[in-house]
């Protein structure tokens, strides 16, 4: 029989609670894709996160309340799993890069990968703020980073803040009708 130090015990549970977490995560990007008619992006929503870069260091340095990316980044100086991820994943404006006259620019990203882009926001908001949560809090995020966000193409950031804003001052049922009506043209 196997003894479990617990040290092992230790990395079970992070394990363990890192899987829940991206679980819920995509569970409940799946729900906002599918309200919106992206059924295949809710499938696919950020399946590279269960790749071994990106799950192992999940794991090592889950927190609960935030992206395990930061906590990477500060302890070894970049976050292999997050270049893994953004480089995989369509819906985050930093895979929409490319070289121009200047050198890297934004590229303007497709609607249905800001409309994706906006349920991955709002996931992560419930996710890591739980109860708490506001429909406030993907755009306070969102301010968090502005004017630092150098990639984004501004005519997808304008996009983004725009919906986001309708989020936050008409509540969810508005924001969602608003993107899948006036973003993705659909009825």
């Amino acid at each position: 029989m196997i003894e479990i130090t617990e040290a092992g015990e230790e990395w079970r549970v992070q394990i363990l609670a890192h899987w829940k977490t991206v679980h819920h995560h995509r569970q409940l990007v799946r729900r906002y894709c599918f309200r919106l008619g992206l059924y295949w992006q809710g499938l696919t929503h950020d399946l590279s996160k269960y790749s071994p870069v990106e799950f192992l260091s999940g794991a090592k340095y889950y927190q609960g309340t935030r992206s395990p990316n930061d906590a990477q980044r500060r302890a070894e100086g970049y976050s292999a799993a997050w270049l893994h991820h953004k480089g995989r994943n369509r819906h985050h404006f930093e895979y929409w890069t490319d070289y121009g006259p200047e050198g890297i620019v934004g590229v303007e990203m497709p609607k249905k990968y800001v409309a994706e882009m906006f349920c991955d926001r709002v996931a992560a908001s419930r996710v890591y703020r739980g109860e708490a949560y506001e429909d406030g809090d993907p755009y306070r995020f969102f301010l968090r980073g502005k004017g630092r966000r150098l990639l984004m193409h501004p005519a997808t950031e304008a996009l983004l803040e725009e919906i986001l804003l309708v989020l936050r001052d008409q509540g969810e049922d508005a924001a969602f009708a608003y993107v899948r009506r006036e973003v993705l043209g659909k009825p």
